[in-house]
């Protein structure tokens, strides 16, 4: 399907929806998901599951989906024998994929995007690390890390670039200066506990950030509780002006060590029209909210405010 018109533009006349967890889309549809490849795993071993996953999210109502290109990286996959070379390639595939999903849409006629995500250092290394950040990297050395990796997804031309999950400031300042070089539209999105960054770091000095970046389109939190979000689309409204990106996960606790959610889940798709009033413009769900939930989310967002 047709791109119509741009992403920036759709925002200015309201909310779009965002998909939910690649992850736990696939583990439901039988996918190991344990090694430290995660959904990257699957653009080498069974890529047709990814573009399935993709189109069970637009056929329940997201208009903008994510790659499976988060924990992907050149460093990674090296670790488990895989060139540079088939590296690029599959982070190419990654948008390819979403791509197709795309073009087998056939449900109604709405427009339709793709975001390569972009997930911090720390979820390369597969030990909950993207949930503290301070990685004890120099900016130069997460620059060299990077910066393969969007050159690569921008190649496959992606609509724009999900920066997403950082938990420091000083990683997502990179990202978006490399975003800046490269010229293509970026929403940047934290990680956060209450008010800050997962290393601490106030979230107005976050956002802060992407004042005065024309590449930036959108602000906001996601892989958060959703309890954090409120404050936070306050936030990143006041400071940056610009839209507000906010797709929660479902409230459940990541354990790293045992490698399992715990908790209980607080997602609430009726939560989202109050966001939506605030100010948010893009809206979805992160780990462990799956179609269904974006059903039932995408239907809140359609009904007008009362």
């Amino acid at each position: 399907m047709p791109i119509d018109g741009s992403l920036a533009s759709a925002l200015s006349r309201g909310p779009v929806v965002i998909d939910g967890g690649l992850s736990n889309q696939l583990a439901a549809a039988g996918h190991d998901l344990s090694d430290e490849l995660w959904t990257a795993r699957l653009l080498r071993d069974d890529p047709a599951a990814v573009a399935d996953a993709h189109l069970a999210y637009f056929a329940a109502g997201a208009s903008v989906v994510l790659t499976a290109s988060y924990q992907a990286s050149f460093a990674g996959f090296a670790r488990h024998g895989i060139p540079a070379e088939e590296t690029a390639r599959l982070l190419r595939r990654s948008v390819s994929l979403a791509r197709t999903a795309r073009e087998r849409y056939a449900g109604p006629d709405r427009p339709l995007w793709i975001a390569a995500s972009v997930g911090p250092y720390g979820a390369s290394l597969a030990d909950g690390s993207e949930y503290r950040g301070r990685y004890g990297l120099s900016a130069t050395q997460l620059r060299d890390f990077h910066r393969p990796r969007l050159e690569a997804l921008a190649e496959a031309g992606p609509d724009l670039f999900a920066v997403e999950t950082i938990p420091d400031v000083e990683e997502a300042e990179v990202l978006v200066r490399i975003a800046e070089e490269l010229d293509i539209p970026v929403w940047l999105s934290y990680t956060v506990d209450g008010t800050s960054t997962r290393s601490g770091q106030p979230l107005r000095d976050a956002f802060a950030l992407a004042t005065g970046v024309p590449q930036v389109i959108a602000t906001g939190i996601n892989c958060s509780a959703p309890g954090d979000v409120p404050a936070a689309v306050a936030l990143a409204a006041d400071v940056t002006g610009k839209p507000v990106v906010v797709y929660p996960n479902s409230g459940e606790v990541w354990d790293a060590a045992g490698r399992r959610w715990t908790g209980r889940p607080s997602f609430a798709p009726e939560d989202v029209r109050g966001w939506a009033d605030a100010g948010a413009r893009l809206i979805g769900g992160c780990c462990r909210v799956g179609p269904a939930e974006i059903a039932e989310l995408a239907a809140a967002v359609a009904t007008p405010a009362t």
